[in-house]
């Protein structure tokens, strides 16, 4: 591939499409046990499969059976990348076997061939919310720093797997919305560690311990990674919101700062060779227990990344005196007046991807990659079978706008826009099948409805022709 082709392209997630959830020797996943919730109603998390419940990573869009449909419908939009996850209960089943599951590896094998075999590269996540649930059970997920070394053998068993194969490897998909700092739902710690957090005795103590665990893992993944194949690239994917101050009272000002970089400490651990001293020390202040050893500290500097993910959706307020009754956006900031939202309260400001793509380039000077980006909506079938759905081209335009600004003018060195999703799939905060992102629409509803037919919506044609004209994305 010509190394100054744009990685034009999309991203998928194991959980979110690829269904067959109990087939081929996988194993229980954190998410095989969450219920279809919606908007106004929270998914709910089970112990067990619960008769008369509907789990929908248990069928997904059927990626699993229909893989090559669909990256022939991608490689039709000229797609240069692909995003993919692997789940890691594919690989090994309860997470902590010393062998691996051959028909897991065997798949994502076919899945990777068959992405080459139409031109497009494949950036593996090793993990996107995917964790086998006997780690959660019997070890405490990553409050137990036994999991990095379970962990870390499935990224050795799947680095050699892919050998030769995928270049871009990610280590974790957002992470970083674990902070102590902070009061988290249930869900967003589920998702990220298997935990909830009502149910965590010493929240504080918990959540800086899963943190670390996890930004420690990331490190050694990197160093194994190259010590395999040294042409191994190694990013980690960050979801990030720009929180503005309300106005120029230097006391919002402030609070802006503090609220935008909350979730920078551990990029910063990932970039900088080592784990910030200023988190340590907000850490001891709050009576949180936590000690770097010698061993981590050469871990943080051998492991650093080679690129960097980011997720963004919206920007929002930082909190400001006064600001009990205003409404709060999903990620913890206040709602934005200035701007439109989506059907799903998700502030719409292209500026924002702009604002931190400098950000994040000017401060860890490394090539940056849009991992994710796109628009939940509810999409509807025309008479004539077409959906036209030129919100979502507007939407997704007006980033790319922001963003070739941030290319051209800002001289930021991004190297790829991967939509998400491209195809209609599973929300992961509400289980909806409704909160459609896709240029490809899949036949399925919510009432598990539906033929899982593919059918091209107006936006395909449109990002098609975006590629097309945009091969190298320079002025």
């Amino acid at each position: 591939m010509n190394k100054n082709e744009f990685l034009w392209g999309g991203s998928i997630a194991a959980h979110q499409c690829e269904g067959a959830w109990n087939q081929d020797g996988k194993g229980v996943a954190i998410m095989d046990l969450v219920t279809q919730g919606t908007y106004e109603t929270p998914r709910e998390i089970c112990q067990t499969i619960e008769p008369g419940k509907y789990y929908p990573s248990h069928d997904g869009i059927d990626f699993y059976h229909r893989y090559k449909e669909d990256i022939a419908l991608f490689a039709e939009m000229g797609f240069k990348a692909l995003r993919i996850s692997i789940d890691w209960s594919r690989i090994y089943p309860k997470g902590d076997e010393q062998e691996p599951n051959q028909l897991g590896i065997q798949f994502y094998q076919n899945v990777v061939s068959e992405l080459l075999k139409n031109n497009i590269e494949p950036i593996v996540t090793l993990y996107h919310f995917e964790m086998p649930v006997h780690l959660v059970r019997e070890y405490g997920s990553w409050t137990n720093p036994k999991v990095i070394d379970f962990y870390l053998n499935y990224c050795q068993t799947m680095f050699e797997a892919l050998k030769g194969k995928v270049r871009y490897w990610v280590t974790f998909n957002e992470m970083n919305h674990i902070d102590p700092q902070t009061e988290a739902s249930d869900i967003f710690t589920y998702i990220i560690a298997g935990l909830k957090y009502t149910e965590m005795e010493n929240k504080k103590q918990t959540l800086a311990t899963i943190s670390y665990n996890m930004t420690l893992a990331s490190v050694k993944a990197v160093k194994l990674a190259r010590t395999i194949d040294p042409t191994n690239q190694v990013g980690c994917v960050f979801g990030l919101t720009p929180a503005y101050p309300l106005n120029c009272d230097p006391q919002n000002v402030m609070n802006s700062l503090k609220e935008t970089d909350r979730e920078f400490y551990q990029i910063d651990a990932m970039c900088m060779g080592k784990f910030p001293e200023y988190k340590l020390k907000e850490y001891q202040a709050q009576g949180i227990d936590l000690t770097v050893s010698k061993a981590d500290q050469l871990a943080f500097k051998e492991g650093k990344l080679d690129f960097i993910g980011l997720n963004y959706y919206s920007s929002s307020v930082a909190h400001y005196e006064g600001d009990d009754n205003n409404e709060e956006t999903l990620f913890g900031g206040v709602q934005n007046p200035y701007l439109e939202q989506s059907k799903w309260g998700w502030a719409i400001d292209p500026t924002g991807l702009r604002y931190l793509l400098n950000y994040v380039y000017r401060r860890y000077g490394l090539p940056i990659i849009i991992t994710e980006n796109g628009l939940g909506a509810l999409d509807q079938l025309e008479e004539d079978g077409s959906i036209q759905d030129d919100y979502r081209i507007e939407y997704v335009q007006k980033h790319l706008d922001q963003m070739e600004k941030a290319i051209v003018e800002d001289y930021v060195e991004c190297f790829g826009y991967l939509m998400w999703g491209p195809i209609d799939l599973v929300s992961a905060t509400t289980g909806e099948m409704k909160k459609r992102y896709g240029f490809i629409y899949v036949d399925k509803n919510d009432d598990q409805t539906g033929t899982l037919e593919r059918k091209k919506k107006k936006s395909f044609d449109w990002y098609q022709e975006i590629i097309q004209n945009n091969p190298t994305f320079k002025a």
